[in-house]
C-alpha cells in the first residue's frame, strides 16, 4: 500500500513538474516558488514512502529498487535546480531535462513494478 501512495504522490508531483518545465522552456523566469515547493514536497513525500517500503516490505527489489535509485538521482537534480532558483540564477535547461527524464523513467519503473506485482 505504501508503494501505491508513493506512486500517487509522484503522479501529482509530475503534474507540477511538467508545468514548471513548460514555464521554464517558454522563458518564464523566475518560476512560481509555491508551485516549485509543492512539487518538491510531494516528490519528497513519495520518496520517503518508497524508502519506508524498501526497508519494511519483503520482496522489495528489482524494478522497485531501480525506481528508488533513479528517484534519488532525480531528487539530487531537483535540489540543484532549487539552489539555482534560490540564488536567482538561470536554470540550466540540460539539468531540467535530465531531472524530468530521470523522474519519468523512475515513475514508469515504479508503475511496471506495481502492475506486475500488485495487480
Amino acid at each position: 500500500m505504501l508503494i501505491i501512495w508513493a506512486a500517487v504522490l509522484f503522479a501529482i508531483a509530475a503534474l507540477g513538474g511538467a508545468t514548471l518545465a513548460t514555464l521554464h522552456f517558454r522563458g518564464r523566469s523566475p518560476l512560481p516558488m509555491p508551485l516549485a515547493l509543492l512539487h518538491g514536497l510531494l516528490a519528497a513525500g513519495g520518496l520517503v514512502l518508497l524508502v519506508i517500503a524498501a526497508l519494511t516490505q519483503p520482496g522489495f527489489g528489482g524494478l522497485a529498487l531501480a525506481s528508488l535509485v533513479i528517484f534519488v538521482i532525480a531528487a539530487l537534480g531537483g535540489f540543484y535546480l532549487l539552489s539555482h532558483d534560490l540564488r536567482e540564477r538561470p536554470l540550466p535547461s540540460a539539468v531540467v531535462v535530465i531531472h524530468g527524464g530521470a523522474a519519468v523513467a523512475a515513475f514508469l519503473l515504479l508503475l511496471a513494478y506495481l502492475f506486475t506485482v500488485h495487480l
